[in-house]
């Protein structure tokens, strides 16, 4: 059975993108290209930036996904990392509230690509 293994996320610059998630998640790419930078987020998983389909966001719409963390802990766990990324100077789409999963939050990269933060199901 196959299972989803790579995901893209559309950006129009990639060196910026890369220096954001590369702070914001406290990790380091596998490789750079001019218009692809995967990180690996677990063996054989990859969360890559590409600029390939940066034309897509050229008419900014609407966003239908969201990059998802979800951080093991209780709901002040989750209020301690936005405090975190306050501190980083994200751009917040939602205040921590809660939500029927638990403590939630999102912010948005430059390119206006969706993160939220949530604790483990």
């Amino acid at each position: 059975m196959t299972t989803p293994n790579l995901f893209l996320i559309y950006v129009t610059d990639v060196e910026r993108a890369t220096k954001f998630y590369s702070d914001l998640f406290e990790m380091e790419p596998d490789m750079l290209t001019p218009r692809y930078v995967p990180f690996t987020v677990a063996p054989g998983v990859l969360f890559a930036l590409w600029s390939g389909g940066a034309q897509s966001l050229a008419h900014n719409p609407p966003r239908t996904s969201e990059v998802g963390l979800m951080i093991p802990g209780t709901a002040s766990a989750v209020d301690s990392l936005f405090d975190e990324w306050m501190g980083k100077g994200v751009t917040v789409i939602d205040e921590p509230y809660d939500e029927v999963f638990g403590r939630t939050f999102v912010i948005a990269d430059p390119d206006g690509n969706l993160v939220r933060v949530s604790p483990v199901d």
